[in-house]
């Protein structure tokens, strides 16, 4: 019989990579999208590792069901590690709108001013995973270094890829093709290190 893992999150791009990096017989996925109504996790840890364990640790309890989340976000140097945690709230923070177009908008603004030497940053990603009971039984952290471009580039991905270059390749995670990207992207890595402890663990 399958072990059932409920990915917790909305976020349609993170479910495919889950879904991609963690196939497996022995798992059966759904999202909350799967589970009807549910009561938001609010996020109000100040690491993504904080964060990733309120969410797996709410929505398992919520469902009775082993749960896994992710908390992921951009570190800019020059803005001494934001917007990290509040990544995806970027635009909303600062007045400017909202989802992944005003954020990259808003950072962009904020780094006009920034030499390109100096626009380093990289992706990082936290997973954990809980029991039923919602107890913490895992988690993995990685990250994926890079620079940020003045002018989105590529149609793939979701987020900050667009701006977010990998000199070695030459190109944005936004220009890589999915099974390229999940061989270097931090959530990939993150996934990939959290497939291994599973199975270790004999969940996967």
């Amino acid at each position: 019989m399958p072990t059932t893992i409920l990915i917790a999150t909305a976020n349609p791009g993170k479910i495919r990579e889950f879904q991609d990096m963690l196939a497996s017989d022995r798992l059966q996925w759904r999202s909350l999208a799967d589970c009807g109504p549910s009561q938001p996790i609010e996020e109000t840890g100040q690491t993504f590792r904080a964060n990733a364990c309120l969410k797996a640790e709410g929505y398992a309890r919520q469902f009775n069901t082993w749960a896994m989340a992710d908390d992921s976000g951009l570190e800019v140097d020059a803005l001494d590690g934001k917007p990290g945690v509040y990544s995806a709230r970027w635009a909303e923070m600062n007045g400017t709108g909202r989802g992944d177009a005003d954020n990259n908008a808003t950072l962009l603004r904020q780094l006009e001013g920034v030499e390109d030497p100096r626009r380093t940053a990289r992706f990082v990603c936290v997973l954990a995973l809980a029991d039923p009971a919602g107890r913490i039984v895992l988690t993995t952290r990685d990250a994926v270094e890079g620079r940020l471009l003045r002018q989105p580039r590529g149609s793939n991905g979701f987020g900050y890829d667009p701006l977010f270059m990998i000199d070695a390749l030459g190109r944005t995670t936004a220009e890589l093709p999915p099974e390229e990207k999940h061989r270097i992207s931090h959530r990939g890595k993150a996934l990939r290190r959290m497939a291994e402890l599973m199975a270790q663990a004999g969940i996967a």
